[in-house]
């Protein structure tokens, strides 16, 4: 039922507001001139949780254009991780559950996965933006045999404006992904810290496209 999923992404929009106060116990893993990747354990499945945090040389405007998730969007066109992205139902109009499917990763090492997620955008009072997901099932999405099933824990992406700063925006997101399947956990654990830093380095692309 609709109720059911509109509590569960505002469930996941809580989350995320916990993780952004809560900078503790995370741990340096990766650092480029766009990222710094962090991780430790997750709290919701027997993974980790990153944190990808880097300020992206665009208005917020321009960056959550790039972002949002929406059917049609540009997230498809810029985000390596990201082949099809699909709005399954419509719950309200912050609320939807959306089925995304991954090219195959890793020198093919990771075959194409899927996720289903609900998943709610938010806009907070000093102008961030938040868009947060979660796992669910939905009777129009059976598993398909050509895909693994993978499932997002609590996760999401905050465009922060910055004060006096109309062209920079902060961009601070979190992940925690089982892939699913049966990879080795050293092939987990190198794939999500250079994915974040190839998320960063394309979306930093893909705004100043937006501008020319």
């Amino acid at each position: 039922p609709a109720m059911d999923y509109a509590v569960l992404a505002e469930a996941a929009a809580e989350k995320m507001g916990l993780y952004r106060r809560d900078p503790g116990g995370w741990r340096g893993c990766r650092r480029t001139s766009e990222v710094s990747v962090s991780w430790r354990p997750s709290a919701e499945f027997a993974g980790n949780a990153y944190r990808g945090e880097g300020i992206v040389p665009a208005s917020p405007q321009d960056v959550w254009e790039c972002i949002k998730p929406v059917a049609g969007g540009a997230r498809t066109k810029w985000d390596q991780n990201v082949k099809d992205f699909e709005v399954v139902e419509a719950i309200s109009d912050t609320v939807s559950v959306c089925r995304t499917t991954t090219p195959s990763a890793f020198m093919k090492i990771i075959s194409p996965r899927e996720f289903v997620d609900v998943v709610l955008i938010k806009q907070y009072e000093d102008g961030t933006m938040l868009s947060a997901a979660t796992n669910v099932e939905h009777p129009l999405c059976p598993p398909q045999s050509n895909f693994v099933r993978g499932f997002n824990y609590p996760c999401g992406c905050f465009c922060i404006p910055l004060p006096g700063e109309p062209d920079r925006t902060q961009l601070l997101s979190f992940f925690q992904t089982d892939l699913g399947g049966y990879l080795p956990q050293t092939v987990v654990d190198s794939f999500f810290p250079a994915s974040i830093a190839a998320f960063y380095s394309n979306l930093t692309k893909a705004v100043k496209a937006l501008k020319v």
